[in-house]
């Protein structure tokens, strides 16, 4: 197995880790993070969402990392874009689940990007019987860059653009919401001869 994809399973378990941190019951063992108030209490950080922060953006990083090197040494592989979207899906797709539940984002977020990894992994399916595997679109690449970088300062309660009521973290997952669904449809519309093959039939 080639470095980018062991970095690739090290974002997977970064993943479960945090996960499992964010939905533990501690209160049920006794144990309460502590908060932190900001800036005349303008902000309130719990500890385990710092510690949750700080893991997500290592996890984080390491999608670009591994995409990076991949390139950087000629070891991409259908392997390895699959791999990753298994990880990018577990990573993103799990915290916006949960950051759901918890009102700390709209559960509209969730079931768009859910609904369309769906379709778009229908896609790649189906076309990579006929062409290999389907790598990330750069509408793709961006929209995770916008989620990634949104979620990471949701963790961080949207710091230091918080102190001046700029909703930047808000911005950034909605707009990766949007595009999201760009590269669905991009998707979609790239790969649909694929779709409608008679071979496939």
């Amino acid at each position: 197995m080639n470095l980018p994809n062991k970095i690739t399973i090290a974002r997977i378990v970064l993943s479960v880790l945090l996960l499992v941190m964010l939905i533990f019951p501690f209160y049920r063992i006794g144990y309460e993070f502590p908060t932190y108030v900001i800036a005349n209490g303008k902000v309130i950080l719990n500890l385990k969402y710092i510690i949750g922060g700080i893991l997500f953006l290592i996890a984080s990083l390491t999608d670009f990392l591994d995409g990076y090197l991949a390139r950087k040494n000629n070891q991409v592989t259908d392997f390895g874009k699959v791999l990753d979207s298994i990880a990018d899906k577990m990573l993103v797709n799990g915290i916006l689940i949960i950051l759901a539940v918890e009102n700390q984002i709209s559960v509209i977020v969730p079931v768009v990007i859910v609904v369309r990894d769906i379709a778009v992994d229908s896609i790649k399916m189906i076309a990579g019987q006929k062409n290999g595997a389907v790598a990330a679109s750069w509408t793709g690449k961006i929209k995770t860059a916008c989620m990634l970088t949104g979620l990471t300062l949701l963790f961080f309660g949207n710091l230091p653009f918080e102190l001046v009521n700029l909703r930047v973290a808000e911005f950034l997952i909605l707009a990766a919401t949007v595009l999201s669904v760009v590269s669905g449809v991009q998707y979609y519309q790239n790969n649909k001869k694929y779709l409608f093959s008679k071979d496939l039939q």
